[in-house]
């Protein structure tokens, strides 16, 4: 083959080829003089609109310090995007962990998230070193996203007084359609014991359109964290769970619930969705009268790498079918459904690092 024909074809090939891991970055390390955006969450309100939410660190990718919750808000289905709008900024303190979940009766936006002293390190939370610990907070928007009610602190009802280190999501929340507990909000969190040190997953709840909080369940064995959540065709709910057992191959941890997250049964590993230690997001679809579970996260047993949307039929007994998202540098990721099909996939990613920017890519799944 002559070097001309050579170039020809790579020229031809060349944006079939660069589509593999294009992106569109949504938020962008230097916007609005923030050194770094971290921990993506997306939901779909009422009226169609998009919410995206982040971290914005104000002067490094750290995950203490100044951090401020933020959001952009589409309402063409991710064609445009409004520009950076400040949630809340509680000064040099951390405001993060974004859970948004919209309640379908009420068209609320309910935002759970976790906040700290932005002068105290997670080492020195998790070892109860600090004068102040991780609380949890509850803001929620009555006009899809445009205002935000003043934070309320639920940490009373949502933490024991035994765990130190405590975090929301990050991911989107769910709200119950089946059953005894139809309407119920369910946000995935996860702790740390005090004396123990032992980490958990488990949710907590509301059964009164998000005008309090409620402590859920937790896991029956330890080793795992931050989660997401998904209700099951039968009712069950399924929690997906990033996972700190090291076995022969390292992948997600999963456990089911069957009183709407009082309790977790049924804790093993799912040897079929791979992962680095990372955070994952699970969303439930419905094609041709049946649900479809779309989970992403970077699929790779040890680097954080690799962004994949894995496809299960099954109610996640197997994810045979995938989409690449991004091949490269990748991180945390959160999800939401479109019209016609499309989802969108909102992600940490980059060329050298995952920490370059949150992005989206929008697909197909038919």
């Amino acid at each position: 083959m002559n070097k001309l024909k050579l170039i020809l074809i790579l020229l031809f090939w060349q944006p079939f080829l660069w589509s593999q891991d294009s992106y569109t970055t949504l938020f962008n390390p230097g916007e609005s003089d923030y050194n770094c955006f971290r921990i993506p969450a997306v939901v779909k309100t009422n009226d169609g609109s998009i919410l995206a939410f982040a971290e914005a660190r104000k002067s490094s990718c750290s995950d203490t310090g100044n951090i401020d919750l933020v959001m952009k808000k589409s309402t063409d289905d991710g064609k445009t995007w409004s520009k950076l709008k400040v949630v809340w900024d509680d000064g040099n303190n951390v405001c993060g962990n974004p859970v948004p979940v919209v309640d379908q009766n009420t068209g609320f936006v309910h935002l759970l998230l976790t906040w700290n002293n932005g002068d105290d390190h997670e080492s020195e939370i998790i070892a109860g070193a600090t004068k102040e610990t991780r609380e949890v907070y509850h803001l929620k928007s009555d006009d899809n996203g445009e205002s935000w009610s003043t934070p309320k602190n639920i940490t009373k009802t949502t933490k024991k007084d035994n765990w130190t280190w405590y975090a929301t999501g990050p991911v989107h929340g769910i709200q119950l359609e089946k059953g005894e507990n139809k309407g119920r909000l369910v946000i995935p969190c996860d702790h740390i014991e005090r004396d123990s040190k032992k980490y958990y997953s488990h949710v907590i709840y509301s059964d009164d359109g998000g005008e309090n909080w409620e402590l859920g369940g937790r896991t029956p064995k330890d080793q795992v964290n931050e989660c997401t959540v998904v209700e099951l065709e039968n009712g069950d709910l399924l929690l997906n769970m990033r996972n700190y057992e090291r076995k022969d191959k390292q992948a997600r941890q999963t456990a089911i619930s069957s009183d709407g997250g009082l309790t977790w049964i049924r804790q093993n590993i799912d040897a079929n969705l791979p992962e680095p230690r990372c955070q994952g997001a699970i969303l439930s679809v419905e094609r041709d009268g049946k649900q479809v579970l779309l989970f992403t996260n970077p699929a790779h047993e040890k680097k954080r790498e690799n962004m994949l949307l894995s496809i299960s039929k099954d109610q996640g007994e197997s994810w045979d079918e995938t989409i690449s998202i991004y091949k490269s540098h990748a991180a945390y990721s959160d999800l939401v459904e479109l019209n016609d099909n499309k989802i969108f996939v909102l992600f940490e990613a980059g060329k050298d690092n995952p920490y370059q920017g949150i992005h989206y890519k929008i697909v197909s799944v038919k």
